[in-house]
């Protein structure tokens, strides 16, 4: 493999910004032509191809909250939008919520589902605790899907809801669950009273009716999210989500930053209320630091705490465009903090890992921190890190360049040329290890996408996990991408398309 295409692809490069990615995803027309070129040559079939480039170039996936109050079959309803039994259908106090967003499809159209579970808490009221995951989730939400027994009716705590939903303006898919048949459909109709809308009979459990429904949620969500990523011209101040387990400095580091008490550093009474983003000026340019709902008033929560800090990180992390992960040096990283990165890396913001309280730690805490770093968050090496302290505002000036350098890494797009001259380089001096008798090669590959960047990369066989990790860090070290995950995919060629 050699560049002598590279320099048609470099001069054809485009920088996306995001808000002009189109089907071929952050390639040219020129660019995306010499592509398919390349691809017919080595015996693809094309239509996989551009697939693959569209599939890999998409910018952020639009959001759908799911609400309702418990046991109403969110969660059932969930598995059977993302096709498979990954949400939590038995919510008990204790029981574990690692994650509260997934990846979904219908027809074609690609989104992300917030599951808003059923915890229902007593030492809030089954209105309250309701009222605070609806609130979260509508937050983050393109479109809301409001689940309702229709066997039930329309109780109390739904026309609680439904007040919150016609606050908060988004487009609303009303789901009349437990329909198991005909006889059902009565029920149904008899929401209507809600004023929100057509009900749309279903039973989550048996599938009935779910696509329809579905149907109706592709209508409501935009082609796009509501908010563009983009530079300050397009999308306004870059937004950051502050975000970390609770009590570890949140709070007094956005004050901090601000220089002023913006928000309450103590958890007070209070469940609903109308969030405000933080504009703040940092280094001469106003940020927007997207609220995290747990630094304002907030009433402690006794049971389920863990889930509800993951659906506010959620709900900020998907309105971001860097996620800040604060985390307490003083004390070993738990897995809630690891949990927390995770959730990060794979809504694919940028980030940056701040360590909070390091004006405390003594050489002996200092020593284990490293030790714990290097094997507790191994996945996010590639991260920006500043050690601060939010109470004396110590290194709070190395924040807003290590900011700048993720979110740089994030925007960064290697022309296809450039790419594929790489490859050539990296499968000539370190090649797949041959397995059953074969050794799969990397053919060709292009980066289709950006924030975070997104690779495809086609291939003559199966390639290893171990050597695609091997690919990530050569690409990182050649090319940058500090402070960004990166997303590779490996289409593979079917043997009869190959063409001599």
């Amino acid at each position: 493999m050699t560049d002598d295409r590279g320099t048609d692809f470099m001069n054809d490069q485009i920088h996306s910004d995001g808000s002009d990615e189109h089907e071929h995803g952050a390639l040219g027309d020129a660019e995306y032509a010499e592509f398919m070129e390349l691809a017919a040559e080595e015996g693809f079939d094309l239509d996989e191809v551009e697939g693959a480039i569209g599939e890999a170039g998409h910018g952020p996936l639009p959001v759908l909250a799911v609400v309702g109050r418990p046991n109403v079959g969110k969660s059932t309803l969930v598995n059977r939008i993302i096709g498979r039994r990954e949400a939590v259908v038995e919510d008990k106090p204790g029981v574990t919520r690692d994650r509260v967003t997934y990846e979904a499809e219908w027809a074609g159209r690609r989104f992300k589902v917030v599951d808003t579970g059923g915890w229902e808490q007593d030492v809030l009221g089954i209105d309250a605790s309701v009222a605070a995951q609806a609130e979260y989730a509508i937050e983050a939400a393109d479109a809301v899907v409001f689940v309702v027994d229709s066997t039930v009716g329309v109780t109390d705590t739904d026309e609680a809801v439904v007040k919150l939903l016609r606050r908060a303006g988004k487009p609303v898919v009303l789901c009349a669950n437990k329909v198991d048949g005909p006889s059902g459909e009565a029920d149904a109709t008899a929401l209507w009273a809600l004023g929100i809308g057509e009900p749309h009979p279903v039973s989550s459990l048996h599938g009935r009716g779910t696509g329809d429904m579905l149907d109706a949620v592709l209508e409501a969500l935009p082609e796009a999210p509501r908010e563009s990523f983009g530079g300050t011209g397009i999308g306004g101040p870059r937004r950051i989500a502050l975000i970390g387990r609770p009590n570890v400095g949140k709070s007094s580091l956005l004050n901090q930053v601000a220089k002023e008490d913006r928000v309450v550093v103590n958890e007070l009474a209070g469940t609903t209320r109308d969030p405000v983003d933080e504009l703040i000026e940092l280094g001469g340019i106003t940020w927007k630091f997207v609220d995290t709902a747990g630094i304002r008033k907030r009433v402690h929560l006794q049971q389920g705490a863990d889930y509800y800090a993951s659906l506010r990180t959620a709900a900020a992390v998907e309105k971001a465009e860097v996620a800040v992960i604060l985390i307490d040096a003083s004390e070993s990283i738990s897995i809630q903090d690891q949990r927390i990165v995770t959730m990060a890396v794979e809504a694919g913001r940028a980030i940056v890992v701040a360590y909070n309280k390091w004006d405390t730690l003594d050489e002996e805490r200092r020593y284990y921190l490293e030790r714990e770093i290097e094997t507790e968050l191994g996945q996010v090496a590639w991260a920006p890190r500043v050690n601060v302290s939010a109470r004396t505002g110590r290194h709070m000036e190395k924040l807003v360049p290590a900011i700048e350098t993720a979110l740089e890494g994030w925007e960064t797009r290697v022309p296809t040329g450039r790419l594929n001259a790489f490859l050539g380089e990296l499968v000539a001096s370190h090649p797949h290890p041959i397995r059953g008798g074969k050794q799969p090669r990397i053919l060709f590959g292009t980066q289709a996408g950006t924030k975070p960047p997104r690779f495809v990369l086609f291939a003559s066989g199966f390639i290893e996990h171990g050597y695609r990790r091997y690919v990530e860090r050569r690409l990182r070290e050649e090319f940058g991408f500090e402070g960004t995950p990166i997303h590779i995919s490996v289409r593979v060629r079917e043997k009869r398309g190959r063409k001599k």
